[in-house]
């Protein structure tokens, strides 16, 4: 199973659990204290960390996990994978595009992807949990949005796009905040015709006033109405991206 835990004030830190084993793994822990709860609630032991980029707020709970670790029932070390091309002090296995991260125990394997764009190093995990498609992919591609470029170029993150977009649509997205609505409220901007992204907001408009959950999305659903996946080319993704650092809508 794959749960969103909520972290600050639109953050998700995705577990991925096996109640049966009792195990647990950690998809961007920026905050402690909300895994920690999570894991007393359902009795489940932390097995591993999952990291995508050096941000605090993917990060900033790393040290606390470890510390917790070390002081439960089982004080083997904890794994912890990151990117290998950022400064992570936390981080046992570094990884490069075409690494592997098996977790047997959760019934996960992940290929790596290297998504630089909104930093340098920044990393996805693709694979399969359960014998379906998962990508957790950090702060690269959002539902119906993408990163800022903090760090990257236009080139970098446009080609990091094209390669999340590729991945077999019935992938199940897992991006790390709750910006879905935002996003589409700029995508029915730059597209005011665009019949699927006009149904896609009223839909999440409708989940957001229930205060339910947008994702996960899919590389699908994604490739039909996220504006930066509907742009022809790298100069054309430059542009909107500039254009929606600037939207107030």
């Amino acid at each position: 199973m794959i749960q969103a835990i909520a972290a600050f004030a639109d953050n998700y830190i995705w577990a991925i659990t096996d109640d049966q084993q009792g195990l647990a793994a950690v998809v961007d822990p920026g905050d402690a204290r909300p895994v920690l709860d999570f894991l007393r609630r359902h009795r489940l032991q932390l097995a591993a960390i999952l990291v995508t980029h050096h941000h605090g707020d993917h990060t900033g709970g790393i040290a606390a996990l470890n510390a917790a670790h070390q002081h439960s029932s089982t004080p083997n070390g904890l794994r912890v994978y990151g990117p290998a091309a950022e400064s992570i002090p936390s981080i046992t296995d570094p990884l490069r595009e075409g690494d592997v991260v098996v977790l047997g125990e959760l019934g996960c394997t992940f290929q790596i992807i290297d998504v630089p764009g909104h930093t340098q190093g920044h990393i996805a995990f693709y694979g399969d949990h359960h014998d379906a498609p998962v990508l957790f992919c950090g702060d690269t591609l959002f539902a119906a949005g993408c990163g800022r470029l903090f760090e990257g170029t236009a080139e970098q993150m446009w080609a990091s796009l094209q390669k999340l977009a590729g991945l077999p649509g019935q992938t199940a997205m897992y991006c790390a905040h709750e910006y879905t609505l935002a996003n589409l409220r700029f995508a029915s901007a730059a597209y005011p015709h665009h019949r699927e992204i006009t149904d896609r907001l009223a839909h999440v408009a409708l989940l957001r006033d229930q205060e339910r959950i947008t994702l996960p999305s899919t590389i699908a659903l994604e490739r039909a109405t996220n504006p930066f996946l509907l742009c022809a080319n790298a100069q054309a993704f430059a542009q909107l991206r500039r254009q929606k650092d600037s939207f107030r809508g």
